[in-house]
């Protein structure tokens, strides 16, 4: 009997080492994000969820601490969180205001530390002010529709006739999640108000503790740390950067139509390009149409330089198309859902921030005020100087014209007159003038001055 004791407590023993061997060492990753939400940081959230899923991790964590951004950036983020396969939990660290809060909300669960705080998704301008009323409409959905996707659960009712039953309700409340979005008083929720309104689903101080609150003892912590590579594409997909990438692009351009052969405008443009298009070929997310449409472009571009005359059909054709090419490439790049009315507004606004920076940069350098080298392109700067072996045409002698003198010399047409006891070379305009014979000048072109016979009695009239 004592036998059957111990071999059953050792089998318990190792079963229940087993079990803990298997909810111990298990991998969590951490993605930080304590910066302003940008394009930046989606593309660190893109590559940190790859990271994660590489090493086999089994819970993705979201270490938030900011106080929000760009209203693009944000949904693009929240939706590659809603359609993250691996389990994400939100550690709302300090802050999760405006943006922060639609990241946080995206995840499967949210951990705040005691004296967090989450919520006011109020949508404002550059200037801090609230934007129009369709702006704050089209958030309001966005956080609506994020907590409508975390569904229903069934829980036992505290409140109304069905106390003590169990009903479905929202896991998350998509009333409360509209409500953060209001320009004149949004709502935001200490930790304690989280929990309570079932925002949060506990408080923790470390992501050990968020880990272990989830039943995982031990666990395997790693963060994300972005790379040179992630760190240059991030960089290149700022937004204000790829305006000056359009404007170095599309003035290289221009530049280059009025410069003979290939020279700095187009090298300008031609590495403006590949920094441009190279976040989205890296992540492999550009279609092949829009390299041909920006081909297809530069080709038609290039065919009114150096081909057809002028700027017609070819060229205008040429520019359209390489400004579709540049707007459906940030299309394709930052649009998780494919191609919407939010995605196409910022590639325009982009592009045409872009192309406004090209207008007044061109017309600085080709102004008299821009610096030489560059308007030596766009005008004659050579100075045409004696020293430099230039012969200059001497214009002094036009102030002798409707002056009298003599011929010097038969002028047939031409010869020579004496003016003031000056000799020029002159021409006759009618018939051949013998020498010693009184003449009058007409008219200076040519370097000449042309001249007319004066008859005895024209002279007495004059």
């Amino acid at each position: 009997m004592r036998r059957l004791v111990s071999l059953l407590l050792v089998c318990a023993l190792a079963a229940a080492l087993k079990i803990h061997a298997g909810e111990a060492g298990e991998k969590v990753f951490v993605i930080p994000v304590e910066t302003e939400i940008d394009m930046q940081a989606f593309h660190y959230l893109r590559s940190g969820l790859r990271e994660a899923t590489d090493k086999g991790a089994g819970l993705v964590v979201v270490k938030l601490n900011t106080y929000g951004g760009a209203l693009d950036a944000a949904d693009s983020m929240r939706t590659i969180l809603v359609r993250e396969k691996l389990p994400t939990v939100a550690f709302v660290d300090h802050n999760a205001a405006s943006a922060g809060a639609l990241i946080a909300l995206a995840c499967d669960s949210v951990f705040m530390s005691p004296g967090a705080s989450m919520g006011a998704a109020t949508v404002v301008n550059g200037s801090g002010e609230p934007m129009p009323e369709k702006y704050q409409s089209y958030m309001s959905a966005i956080m609506r529709a994020t907590a409508e996707h975390h569904g229903r659960e069934l829980r036992v009712s505290a409140e109304g006739d069905s106390v003590g039953q169990e009903v479905w309700v929202w896991r998350r409340d998509p009333s409360i999640a509209a409500s953060m979005v209001n320009p004149e008083k949004a709502i935001s929720f200490t930790t304690a108000q989280a929990i309570e309104a079932g925002y949060a689903d506990g408080s923790a101080t470390s992501v050990q503790e968020v880990a272990e609150s989830l039943g995982i003892s031990n666990p395997e912590i790693s963060y994300y740390q972005p790379n040179m590579s992630d760190t240059l594409l991030g960089f290149l997909a700022n937004a204000a950067v790829r305006a000056i990438l359009v404007t170095l692009i599309l003035g290289g351009i221009f530049m280059e139509m009025h410069t003979p052969g290939m020279g700095f405008a187009a090298a300008v443009s031609l590495v403006a390009t590949v920094l441009y298009f190279l976040p989205m070929i890296v992540t492999g997310t550009m279609p092949a149409w829009i390299i041909i449409l920006f081909v297809i472009g530069v080709v038609l571009v290039a065919l009114e330089i150096f081909v057809i005359p002028g700027f017609g059909l070819a060229g205008t054709g040429g520019g359209a198309a390489i400004i579709v090419a540049l707007c459906g490439a940030l299309m394709a790049n930052d649009s998780i859902t494919g191609f919407d009315m939010t995605g196409v507004l910022n590639a325009l606004m982009t592009v045409g921030a872009g192309i406004i920076l090209t207008i007044i940069l061109v017309l600085y350098l080709t102004s008299s005020r821009g610096p030489k080298v560059f308007r030596r392109h766009a005008e004659l700067m050579t100075e045409l100087s004696n020293d430099k072996g230039f012969v200059g045409v001497d214009m002094s002698v036009s102030r002798y014209v409707g002056s009298r003198g003599e011929s010097v010399t038969v002028l047939r047409p031409a010869g020579k007159i004496r003016i003031d006891d000056h000799v020029f070379d002159a021409v006759s305009t009618g018939e051949f003038i013998p020498a010693n014979r009184p003449v009058k000048a007409v008219r200076y072109e040519n370097a000449q001055l042309y001249v007319i016979e004066e008859k005895a009695g024209e002279e007495r009239q004059g």
